[in-house]
Protein backbone atom coordinates (compact mmCIF):
# COMPACT_ATOMS: atom_id res chain seq x y z
CA UNK A 1 0.00 0.00 0.00
CA UNK A 2 1.28 3.67 -1.07
CA UNK A 3 1.85 5.71 2.24
CA UNK A 4 2.76 9.34 1.71
CA UNK A 5 4.38 11.56 4.97
CA UNK A 6 5.11 15.14 5.15
CA UNK A 7 6.77 16.83 8.13
CA UNK A 8 3.12 17.05 9.76
CA UNK A 9 1.17 14.74 7.66
CA UNK A 10 0.14 10.77 7.34
CA UNK A 11 -1.32 10.19 3.92
CA UNK A 12 -2.76 6.45 3.14
CA UNK A 13 -5.03 5.70 0.61
CA UNK A 14 -8.69 6.02 1.23
CA UNK A 15 -10.46 2.30 2.34
CA UNK A 16 -13.76 1.50 3.50
CA UNK A 17 -12.81 2.22 6.86
CA UNK A 18 -12.63 6.32 5.97
CA UNK A 19 -16.88 6.40 5.33
CA UNK A 20 -17.51 7.50 8.26
CA UNK A 21 -15.11 10.62 8.38
CA UNK A 22 -15.63 10.74 4.74
CA UNK A 23 -19.57 10.87 5.41
CA UNK A 24 -18.93 13.97 7.74
CA UNK A 25 -16.56 15.93 5.96
CA UNK A 26 -18.74 15.81 2.93
CA UNK A 27 -21.80 16.63 5.09
CA UNK A 28 -20.48 19.85 5.80
CA UNK A 29 -21.67 22.56 3.52
CA UNK A 30 -18.93 24.98 4.46
CA UNK A 31 -16.20 22.23 3.26
CA UNK A 32 -18.12 21.66 0.41
CA UNK A 33 -18.92 25.09 -1.00
CA UNK A 34 -16.57 24.82 -3.53
CA UNK A 35 -16.49 21.12 -4.31
CA UNK A 36 -19.36 20.23 -6.66
CA UNK A 37 -23.06 22.02 -7.30
CA UNK A 38 -24.80 20.85 -4.68
CA UNK A 39 -23.31 21.87 -0.83
CA UNK A 40 -23.40 19.08 1.62
CA UNK A 41 -23.65 15.53 0.15
CA UNK A 42 -25.83 13.03 1.94
CA UNK A 43 -24.86 10.10 2.99
CA UNK A 44 -25.54 7.66 -0.13
CA UNK A 45 -24.05 10.07 -2.32
CA UNK A 46 -20.22 9.76 -0.10
CA UNK A 47 -20.86 6.52 -0.36
CA UNK A 48 -20.94 6.17 -4.29
CA UNK A 49 -18.02 8.72 -4.06
CA UNK A 50 -16.05 6.59 -1.52
CA UNK A 51 -16.67 4.24 -4.49
CA UNK A 52 -15.52 5.50 -7.32
CA UNK A 53 -12.01 6.76 -4.89
CA UNK A 54 -11.72 3.06 -4.54
CA UNK A 55 -12.01 1.68 -8.21
CA UNK A 56 -9.83 4.76 -8.76
CA UNK A 57 -7.03 2.55 -7.08
CA UNK A 58 -7.39 -0.65 -8.35
CA UNK A 59 -7.72 0.65 -12.38
CA UNK A 60 -5.33 3.32 -12.26
CA UNK A 61 -2.67 3.08 -9.30
CA UNK A 62 -3.87 6.24 -8.10
CA UNK A 63 -6.83 7.76 -5.90
CA UNK A 64 -7.44 10.02 -2.86
CA UNK A 65 -5.53 9.49 0.50
CA UNK A 66 -6.97 9.87 3.76
CA UNK A 67 -4.88 12.69 6.14
CA UNK A 68 -3.93 12.78 9.24
CA UNK A 69 -1.74 14.63 11.51
CA UNK A 70 1.46 12.26 12.55
CA UNK A 71 0.22 10.34 15.66
CA UNK A 72 -3.39 11.27 15.31
CA UNK A 73 -6.25 8.88 14.79
CA UNK A 74 -8.53 11.12 13.25
CA UNK A 75 -8.54 12.27 9.95
CA UNK A 76 -8.49 16.15 9.21
CA UNK A 77 -9.28 15.56 5.16
CA UNK A 78 -8.14 14.01 2.02
CA UNK A 79 -5.74 14.75 -1.18
CA UNK A 80 -4.85 12.50 -4.44
CA UNK A 81 -4.87 12.23 -7.80
CA UNK A 82 -7.68 11.11 -10.01
CA UNK A 83 -8.84 11.06 -13.74
CA UNK A 84 -9.89 14.42 -14.47
CA UNK A 85 -13.45 13.57 -16.22
CA UNK A 86 -13.85 12.85 -19.90
CA UNK A 87 -10.15 14.08 -20.30
CA UNK A 88 -7.73 11.32 -19.68
CA UNK A 89 -5.90 14.15 -17.65
CA UNK A 90 -4.97 13.59 -14.51
CA UNK A 91 -6.34 16.30 -11.60
CA UNK A 92 -4.75 16.96 -8.23
CA UNK A 93 -7.55 17.61 -5.41
CA UNK A 94 -7.79 17.82 -1.70
CA UNK A 95 -10.14 18.98 0.84
CA UNK A 96 -9.69 19.68 4.93
CA UNK A 97 -11.82 20.38 7.13
CA UNK A 98 -12.78 23.39 9.11
CA UNK A 99 -10.59 22.93 12.04
CA UNK A 100 -7.52 22.30 9.47
CA UNK A 101 -8.16 25.29 7.43
CA UNK A 102 -5.38 28.23 7.28
CA UNK A 103 -2.41 26.03 8.88
CA UNK A 104 -1.17 24.67 4.98
CA UNK A 105 -2.01 21.33 5.23
CA UNK A 106 -3.67 21.81 1.37
CA UNK A 107 -0.56 22.97 -0.12
CA UNK A 108 1.48 20.73 2.00
CA UNK A 109 -0.32 17.52 1.26
CA UNK A 110 -0.78 18.29 -2.37
CA UNK A 111 2.92 18.94 -2.82
CA UNK A 112 3.70 15.90 -1.71
CA UNK A 113 1.21 14.37 -3.73
CA UNK A 114 1.92 15.80 -6.90
CA UNK A 115 6.10 14.80 -6.54
CA UNK A 116 4.72 11.32 -5.88
CA UNK A 117 2.57 11.64 -9.44
CA UNK A 118 5.63 12.70 -11.13
CA UNK A 119 8.78 10.85 -9.27
CA UNK A 120 6.84 7.51 -8.62
CA UNK A 121 3.93 7.20 -10.85
CA UNK A 122 5.80 8.83 -13.95
CA UNK A 123 3.18 11.62 -14.65
CA UNK A 124 3.89 13.68 -17.58
CA UNK A 125 1.34 16.40 -16.15
CA UNK A 126 -1.36 17.15 -13.62
CA UNK A 127 -3.81 19.70 -13.71
CA UNK A 128 -6.30 21.06 -11.29
CA UNK A 129 -9.48 22.99 -11.02
CA UNK A 130 -11.14 25.08 -8.96
CA UNK A 131 -14.66 27.17 -8.36
CA UNK A 132 -13.14 31.06 -9.71
CA UNK A 133 -14.14 32.14 -6.42
CA UNK A 134 -12.21 29.71 -4.22
CA UNK A 135 -9.28 31.81 -3.76
CA UNK A 136 -8.00 29.32 -0.73
CA UNK A 137 -7.54 26.53 -3.55
CA UNK A 138 -6.20 28.77 -6.18
CA UNK A 139 -3.47 30.13 -3.95
CA UNK A 140 -2.26 26.12 -3.36
CA UNK A 141 -2.35 26.15 -6.92
CA UNK A 142 -0.26 28.64 -7.45
CA UNK A 143 2.18 27.81 -4.63
CA UNK A 144 3.31 24.49 -6.40
CA UNK A 145 4.15 26.40 -9.17
CA UNK A 146 0.81 25.67 -11.43
CA UNK A 147 0.05 27.52 -14.34
CA UNK A 148 -3.19 29.51 -14.80
CA UNK A 149 -4.79 28.39 -18.22
CA UNK A 150 -7.85 29.99 -17.80
CA UNK A 151 -11.63 29.24 -17.24
CA UNK A 152 -12.93 25.80 -18.46
CA UNK A 153 -16.06 23.58 -18.22
CA UNK A 154 -15.54 20.78 -15.85
CA UNK A 155 -18.25 18.77 -13.59
CA UNK A 156 -21.21 20.78 -15.53
CA UNK A 157 -19.74 24.32 -14.51
CA UNK A 158 -16.91 27.10 -15.17
CA UNK A 159 -13.56 26.20 -13.75
CA UNK A 160 -10.14 27.55 -13.76
CA UNK A 161 -7.92 25.55 -14.93
CA UNK A 162 -4.19 24.81 -14.08
CA UNK A 163 -1.49 22.73 -15.37
CA UNK A 164 1.69 21.80 -14.42
CA UNK A 165 4.60 19.75 -15.69
CA UNK A 166 7.89 17.78 -13.72
CA UNK A 167 9.92 20.35 -14.89
CA UNK A 168 8.20 23.33 -13.88
CA UNK A 169 7.29 21.69 -10.21
CA UNK A 170 10.80 21.23 -10.02
CA UNK A 171 11.77 24.06 -10.28
CA UNK A 172 9.09 25.91 -8.24
CA UNK A 173 10.96 23.23 -5.20
CA UNK A 174 14.02 24.59 -6.36
CA UNK A 175 12.72 28.16 -6.00
CA UNK A 176 11.14 27.49 -2.67
CA UNK A 177 14.18 25.48 -1.35
CA UNK A 178 16.55 28.82 -2.21
CA UNK A 179 13.76 31.12 0.20
CA UNK A 180 13.98 28.89 2.79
Amino acid sequence: MTTLETERLFLRPLSSDDLEWLVSLRGNADVMRYIGNDGAVPREKTIERLGRYLRCWEEHGLGMFGIRFHGATEAVGWAGLQPLEQTGEIEVGYAFGKGAWGLGLATEAAREVVAWGFRERGLERIVAVASPENEASRRVMDKLGMRYEGIKLRYGTDCAYYSLTPEAFEAEERRRAAKS
